[in-house]
């Protein structure tokens, strides 16, 4: 089954395979199979071609893959040339909702170590 370009997965229960769309976690994928009136434990290869039908009239209601990224892109954009904190913590690579960064942190700034023990060590003279 391909949906939006992208192929769901046929030996996942569709619960799990429609999370592969970008913008699609497990409650959206629920609530996705619930308005279709699709079973949830239903697995990729066994749905009919209505089923499948039904799925993707809902999901084409919704904002996401290309369009959804887009808009995300677009909203950091924003935040950037406004100069917002937020926007200015993207700029530079850290974390942006008020995490600490003394330690931690080390996905968003790379695995840099910034203590006293770094640099070169002076050899002692006698």
């Amino acid at each position: 089954m391909r949906i939006l370009g992208i192929t769901i997965p046929e030996e996942k229960r569709l619960e799990i395979g429609l999370t592969t769309l970008y913008g699609v976690g497990r409650s959206r994928a629920q609530a996705i199979l619930k308005e279709a009136n699709v079973s949830f434990g239903l697995k990729g290869k066994e749905a009919t071609i209505d089923q499948e039908n039904k799925i993707r009239s809902v999901i084409e209601r919704l904002t996401l893959e290309g369009d959804l990224k887009r808009e995300v892109a677009g909203n950091i954009k924003r935040l950037k040339d406004i100069k917002a904190y937020r926007g200015v913590r993207h700029m530079r690579g850290l974390p942006v909702r008020g995490q600490r960064t003394k330690t931690n942190s080390r996905t968003r700034r790379g695995n840099v170590r910034k203590t006293m023990g770094t640099g070169r060590k002076i050899a002692e003279k006698k």
